[in-house]
């Protein structure tokens, strides 16, 4: 019998997961036999030879069975990578979409532009993806991220620890505004990926999501649309003067959260950016003419 070398499980896991209508099934192989090796992805190409252990090809084999049955690999494997940082992921948080980068960039633009130290709330913080990458490339900054879910914090508490961040990055328990005092905190910038998925498209996603991500941090009512209301309800008694809201939305949510906005009569600019899909994706509300 042959024995299994890094090589052969990389095409045998990629043939295996293509079969089964694994999404991106060379990355999800490259990412199970890393996790199991205990080795880097670019490692397993510098060690192509190396015959893995019975011990670990059990683990392996198990994993990948799992992952066939589109149960998400970065939770079989605990981590993600978000905007070129690792993050511990766990089935109580939404695992992180290429997409909510944006968000991130738009929110750095913002800050970077700015003078002095700035304050920062980032509402439904999830596994604190947003408040931590943030925060690790804007040294003057200082973040306070909430959460309605306490597992998803304990998570998100890790990943602030790890990346030593402790010290910059608070989280708070509580649903949205809950856990702050109108007036007192205040931001300067109010960042939120919130769940907007409407009853509909919450009916039609994927089997790798509907039955593994959590539905908290996904369904948002008939219309998607719940966050975005109550949120705009309150941030004006949380943001300071020249102060900026910027919401991760729905690609066909654009207009409905423009109205949204401007009905609060807070925000002296308001606009709709896209993301490189051409697709409606952050909107971005400041409270000051210029």
């Amino acid at each position: 019998m042959n024995e299994w070398t890094i090589q052969r499980l990389l095409t045998w896991v990629t043939e295996y997961l293509t079969q089964k209508g694994v999404d991106a099934p060379r990355l999800s192989a490259e990412l199970l036999l890393s996790h199991v090796l205990g080795l880097k992805r670019i490692e397993l190409y510098t060690q192509y030879s190396k015959v893995v252990p019975q011990e670990q090809l059990t683990q392996l084999r198990g994993l990948v069975k799992r992952a066939g049955e589109h149960e998400p690999v970065a939770y079989l494997v605990g981590r993600t990578e978000f905007y070129s940082i690792e993050f511990e992921v766990t089935p109580d948080c939404l695992i992180p979409r290429p997409e909510t980068e944006l968000l991130v960039q738009r929110s750095i633009e913002l800050l970077r532009k700015r003078t002095g130290p700035q304050s920062v709330c980032d509402l439904c913080t999830g596994c604190g993806i947003i408040a931590v990458a943030i925060a690790k490339n804007v040294p003057d900054v200082n973040v306070m991220a909430t959460d309605i879910s306490e597992p998803a914090l304990a998570v998100a508490a890790r990943n602030v620890e790890k990346h030593k961040l402790g010290e910059r990055v608070e989280l708070r328990h509580g649903d949205l505004f809950e856990p702050l005092v109108p007036q007192l905190d205040v931001f300067d910038l109010i960042v939120c990926n919130p769940p907007y998925v409407s009853a509909a498209e919450y009916e039609a996603l994927d089997r790798n999501v509907k039955e593994y991500e959590p539905r908290i941090a996904l369904y948002a009512g008939p219309d998607g649309l719940d966050l975005y209301r109550r949120i705009v309800e309150k941030v004006d008694q949380f943001l300071n003067p020249d102060g900026i809201l910027l919401l991760e939305i729905g690609y066909q949510e654009g207009s409905a959260v423009q109205e949204l906005l401007e009905q609060t009569k807070a925000f002296a600019q308001i606009r709709i950016d896209k993301d490189l899909e051409n697709r409606d994706r952050i909107a971005m509300a400041n409270r000051a003419s210029t």
